[in-house]
């Protein structure tokens, strides 16, 4: 590869580790760069996410201490992440990334407006007054599907899957945004874990590439972790949904106006 390749590999990837690690949407600079530099779509989208799976090592590291607060959750997220994630990366293999692509916009602008709205949903569903009643069970069993949904979507492209975990992680009751971000940490590298799996058995991996952004997303997720967890929850909310609004807007950009 190129040096100047080399190096804006490197450098989207360690941007995109850093984003992912705090909200989400890294895959939206990695993947374009990837066509940028003349690799075929396809491949380009399962490189980009074999090298972010590998680089979320470091966010999981980075949040570790949290991971006590959420293990009961773990348990309730992580099979129906394990499963979508692979038929995600399945369906890759054996459609176009047009249709999906197109609603990539919609879903990240709704995950981010339900952000938001956390604290509104929860008052309407009666969860902050009633937090173990039969609303909140149902509540958990709709997150459960959500994830499961969240999770094909992730295998297949992934971008703006972490907004969109956070925001349903709100509605059913977490409010540490140190401990969601955690658990997003593990369910996303699952996710991607087994649709990176299945892409490398397929041969739609670019290992060259994928070396170069592994190394910056390492770096980049790492820092991100660390780092977010010094700033305040409210400001790092706040980061969240202006990257959530940020990403909706240039996907629409990108899909429907150029």
């Amino acid at each position: 590869m190129p040096v100047l390749e080399i190096i804006g590999l490197f450098a989207v990837a360690l941007t995109a580790g850093a984003i992912n690690a705090v909200a989400g949407g890294g895959t939206l600079l990695t993947f374009p760069t990837l066509l940028f530099f003349g690799t075929p779509p396809v491949v380009a989208n399962a490189t980009s996410t074999l090298a972010l799976t590998i680089g979320n090592v470091g966010s999981v590291y980075g949040y570790r201490r949290h991971f006590g607060a959420v293990k009961v959750w773990m348990g309730r997220f992580v099979p129906v992440s394990l499963l979508g994630g692979f038929l995600g990366g399945v369906l890759l293999t054996h459609t176009s990334n047009r249709t999906f692509a197109l609603l990539v916009p919609f879903l990240i602008l709704f995950a981010t407006l339900l952000f938001m709205s956390q604290g509104l949903f929860r008052r309407l569903a009666g969860l902050d007054n009633q937090p173990h009643r039969p609303a909140a069970t149902r509540a958990i069993w709709g997150a459960i599907a959500f994830q499961f949904a969240v999770a094909v979507y992730g295998g297949y492209f992934g971008a703006g899957i972490g907004i969109l975990m956070l925001a349903s992680l709100g509605v059913i009751g977490l409010r540490d945004i140190h401990h969601m971000n955690a658990l997003k940490s593990v369910l996303s590298t699952l996710i991607n874990l087994v649709a990176s799996v299945w892409f490398i058995f397929a041969g739609l991996i670019h290992w060259p590439k994928a070396a170069v952004m592994t190394v910056g997303a390492v770096a980049g997720y790492f820092l991100g972790s660390h780092y977010s967890q010094q700033i305040p929850q409210q400001r790092v909310r706040q980061i969240i949904t202006v990257i959530g609004f940020g990403l909706s807007g240039w996907t629409f950009y990108e899909q429907f106006l150029r």
